[in-house]
């Protein structure tokens, strides 16, 4: 698997705590390494690790509550690493996928409210899934869905108490104690 966090920009407790938990659950569930989340909410990242407990990836994925995004942003570059944001206003992702299906070493951004003009110009892509209005946790999906062309589906987490056994019909759960 590739190296790719998310980080998740402007995230509001009160408004957002759903919505900022299903952006690390797909980012955990569709191949990311971890999520990066502007703010401070304990609960949140307790959630994510009840998760991470549960349904295994707790040694693969990582959740880290950080107070300066440009920070991450910046050290990432630093790093060697390539900014791909995502926003209505980018190039669309048909247009972009060859350049970045190849790297390795990726941060996904996703904004909560009103990103600043700083992250367009600090990106290496400003990409669009669409250049309309619509969720960052589709966007997210649809993104690493692209870049891992559907392998990601096949992830497994090996310390997983619950996994779910695939059926036509009906449900099959296996849980391990542990």
């Amino acid at each position: 698997m590739k190296n790719i966090y998310v980080l998740r920009l402007g995230h509001r407790p009160e408004r957002d705590k759903r919505v900022t938990t299903h952006v690390a659950l797909v980012a955990r569930a569709f191949g990311a390494r971890g999520v990066f989340i502007e703010g401070e909410d304990n609960r949140l990242t307790e959630n994510i690790k009840k998760v991470l407990e549960e349904w295994g990836g707790g040694s693969y994925f990582k959740v880290e509550m950080i107070s300066d995004p440009k920070k991450i942003v910046n050290l990432w570059k630093r790093k060697g690493g390539k900014v791909v944001h995502l926003t209505m206003y980018g190039v669309n992702l048909p247009d972009m996928i060859d350049r970045i299906e190849h790297e390795d070493n990726l941060l996904i951004i996703v904004g909560a409210q009103k990103v600043e003009g700083w992250y367009y110009h600090h990106a290496d892509y400003n990409i669009a899934v669409s250049n309309q209005p619509h969720s960052e946790i589709a966007s997210l999906a649809i993104i690493l869905d692209r870049i891992y062309k559907g392998e990601e589906l096949n992830i497994m987490f090996e310390d997983n108490k619950i996994s779910v056994i695939p059926m036509e019909r009906g449900k099959k759960v296996i849980r391990r104690d542990g």
